[in-house]
């Protein structure tokens, strides 16, 4: 099936941008989530060069977000760019581990191979192993636990969309993980 990103952008817009106001949008090299103001009346979810991967993950990053940190831009979370020591790394890390297995449920909605991603290619490179299998672990607590509303909204729709089934433990397999290429 082709993923296109024009599909992903008019399913999230027509589950959150009433009840919402947020809007997915198609940006340039970086991704960044805005909040509403003074020109915008929808928060937004910009996602980087029309990649498909790239909508999945901040998406992932919205729906994480509780209310307040959805009024701050990128969620008031600290980013450091690619490069990054070890220290640093491992912090990113820790904070990536639920967004990406909410993106890897958000991908299997779709029919979609996700990708774990590090996001450090010029820097120190961790545990690649050991990260995968921390995204896996989560995305089976969040299944046995029950995705919060709006993630649980937004699977049930790319459920319909893409004509596959409900989210179940038994679709998600840690050998099946691969890195970024």
């Amino acid at each position: 099936m082709q993923h296109s990103y024009q599909n992903l952008i008019d399913i999230f817009n027509q589950q959150f941008l009433t009840s919402h106001q947020t809007e997915l949008v198609k940006g340039g090299d970086e991704p960044i989530y805005l909040p509403a103001d003074q020109q915008n009346r929808y928060h937004r979810i910009i996602f980087a060069r029309g990649f498909f991967a790239s909508a999945l993950h901040e998406i992932s990053h919205w729906l994480v977000a509780g209310e307040s940190r959805r009024l701050l831009e990128d969620f008031g979370y600290w980013y450091c760019p690619d490069g990054r020591d070890q220290q640093t790394q491992i912090k990113f890390e820790q904070v990536e581990i639920k967004p990406q297995a909410i993106e890897w449920a958000l991908a299997t909605a779709c029919g979609f191979r996700f990708n774990v991603s590090s996001d450090n290619l010029n820097g120190w490179q961790s545990n690649r192993v050991a990260f995968q299998h921390q995204v896996h672990q989560q995305v089976k607590q969040l299944i046995e636990q029950g995705f919060n509303a709006r993630t649980q909204q937004l699977l049930l729709a790319l459920n319909q969309f893409y004509q596959t089934p409900a989210i179940a433990i038994s679709q998600f397999h840690y050998c099946e993980i691969k890195e970024n290429q």
